[in-house]
């Protein structure tokens, strides 16, 4: 049997959603219609947060961001799933594949942080309106966008690396349409228990860190809303953070359900994921990307003074 390491490995080759021809065609153009969307979305809105200057404030900076990594964490997968689909090309090199998957995980990583800081930024606007200017200063609001980056790219650095060190054998076929860290697992021949806990405690300490600090913030936040006298108060205070609520509802919902799936399955040659499940959660997925910049729109701080 052939052993191949980081420095040897030829490549994989990344079986796809289908192999009928007609359904990666109708794959193909679904896809490219979703990216383009994407693009178009997330563009916009960054141009348009960027060139109003009333809009230069801690909350849009945030939603620029996260526009920023929904657009980032697609194009990482998108182009090189087009490829594949409407060619007979579907090898990826060693480095292209831990290279894709390095940044997608950054990307998703850095979300996860930035909507901890979304949260915060909630918390001050509705705790603390009248203190909101002072407290979430551009130099803190820097600050918040750094540490979601910095800690994203020292935890993805990490799994890269220990994965970068496993040893593969002759078959190097990829059970799916991009490569994700179970499928690559599951393809080695050397023991994969000392990664597979490295994956699990980088990937489970950004959800539980990040939803820790969501959740406190948001318990804040209703202890602060109750005690508003009015209905209209109420309502208009719970309509500043209600949106991103949501969108942070439905974004960590996937990622609490993905995250039992991080360790690969026993058998190499059984996919991940059949056609439908993979179209079905690819669904999700790009209705999720494709709206939650627009569902994290926020009113301004300014409402919370006047629901007191």
């Amino acid at each position: 049997m052939v052993r191949w390491n980081s420095t040897t490995l030829p490549g994989f080759i990344l079986m796809g959603l289908t192999d009928s021809a007609e359904t990666q065609l109708v794959l193909s153009v679904i896809f490219l219609l979703i990216y383009l969307i994407t693009v178009l979305g997330n563009m916009g809105m960054i141009l348009i947060i960027h060139l109003d200057p009333q809009l230069h404030t801690p909350m849009y900076i945030f939603l620029t961001h996260l526009s920023f990594l929904d657009l980032s964490y697609s194009s990482v997968i998108t182009p090189k799933t087009l490829q594949n689909l409407l060619t007979s090309t579907k090898s990826i090199s060693f480095l292209g594949c831990f290279t894709q998957m390095f940044f997608f995980i950054v990307f998703v990583a850095a979300e996860c942080f930035l909507l901890s800081s979304m949260a915060y930024d909630r918390y001050v606007a509705i705790c603390s309106p009248l203190h909101y200017p002072v407290i979430m200063s551009t130099r803190l609001c820097h600050a918040l966008l750094a540490g979601s980056y910095v800690i994203a790219f020292v935890y993805c650095t990490i799994i890269t690396v220990s994965m970068t060190r496993l040893h593969f054998c002759n078959y190097n076929v990829i059970q799916h349409f991009f490569c994700d860290t179970p499928p690559i697992l599951a393809l080695s021949c050397s023991d994969t228990s000392e990664v597979e806990i490295i994956i699990f405690i980088c990937a489970g300490s950004t959800i539980v860190l990040s939803l820790i600090t969501i959740s406190g913030s948001y318990v804040s936040i209703l202890f602060t809303i109750l005690k508003i006298n009015s209905t209209a108060g109420k309502t208009k205070a719970f309509s500043t953070c209600a949106s991103h609520l949501l969108g942070v509802t439905i974004f960590y919902s996937r990622q609490v359900l993905h995250l039992p799936t991080l360790m690969p399955d026993d058998d190499p040659d059984s996919p991940i994921h059949d056609c439908e499940d993979v179209l079905d959660q690819t669904q999700e997925y790009d209705w999720i990307k494709l709206n939650r910049p627009w569902l994290c729109q926020m009113p301004p701080s300014s409402q919370m003074e006047e629901a007191w």
